[in-house]
């Protein structure tokens, strides 16, 4: 028991702290940077994120990950295909009350994945779970930001029937202008282009890029921080080997306005 009202003081804690981002957040530069990345340090605190999350945060790189996407409180973000929810909760705390994660279920794994996102709303109260096709994809409220973690491929490979190209048109019109389409996936050889999708799970960031300005979003940069130059590109991410050290890139693209 003392265990539980612990965590759930910790809980409370943290949600009072949360609205530090939108309503407080110091109007100097400095200082402005500083809460934010205090509150980024609570939302990878948050006592309810499953130990086996926490564990991968040293590979996964869960504040610069933030810091890269660039929120600072309030804002709308779609997760999309969150399984069960390691960014989820991250953006939860990050965007504070005032701010609003979608859970976006594909059709294609609802049947699994509905769960996860029913647990996530149940936990954070500024969390809905959405389901629904990716090529009509659409949310209640213009986004700030829509992200895919390490799920893009996977929409790429066949047998999940995903028209990308629609889908991306679908991400474009829910956002904002100037709102942000952030991607996290696996590295592919180079020339590899997509033909890897299926097997090694594994897309090229070139050929990723090339889809997604097609849609009509400008490329915005990229971070290093969960490359890994030791990975030549030739397993399964999902072979031990590699499993969790993959090299991975991130690009972040804005829409035009």
């Amino acid at each position: 028991m003392l265990k539980l009202s612990l965590l759930a003081a910790t809980a409370l804690v943290l949600t009072a702290c949360a609205p530090m981002m939108s309503a407080e957040t110091p109007a100097d530069p400095a200082e402005r940077a500083s809460a934010i990345v205090n509150d980024y340090a609570l939302a990878i605190a948050d006592p309810l994120r499953p130990a086996g999350e926490v564990a991968r945060d040293p590979l996964r790189k869960p504040a610069e990950m933030l810091a890269f996407i660039g929120i600072d409180g309030g804002e709308r973000i779609a997760d999309v295909r969150p399984e069960e929810g390691y960014f989820s909760r991250l953006f939860a705390r990050a965007v504070g009350p005032e701010g609003r994660v979608y859970a976006y279920v594909p059709n294609q794994t609802a049947a699994r994945e509905n769960a996860f996102g029913d647990t996530l709303a149940t936990d954070y109260p500024n969390v809905t779970r959405l389901t629904g096709a990716l090529e009509a994809f659409a949310i209640p409220e213009p986004l700030d930001v829509v992200f895919m973690g390490q799920e893009y491929h996977d929409f790429v490979i066949d047998r999940f029937n995903v028209d990308v190209a629609a889908m991306n048109a679908a991400v474009f019109r829910a956002l904002k202008p100037g709102g942000l389409y952030v991607i996290l996936d696996h590295q592919a050889a180079a020339g590899a282009g997509t033909s890897v999708v299926g097997t090694l799970h594994r897309i090229e960031g070139s050929a990723l890029r090339a889809q997604v300005e097609a849609a009509g979003f400008v490329f915005d940069g990229e971070t290093s921080v969960v490359r890994n130059p030791e990975d030549d590109h030739s397993l399964s991410v999902f072979d031990e080997a590699i499993r969790g050290r993959s090299d991975q890139f991130v690009y972040r693209f804005r829409k035009p306005g």
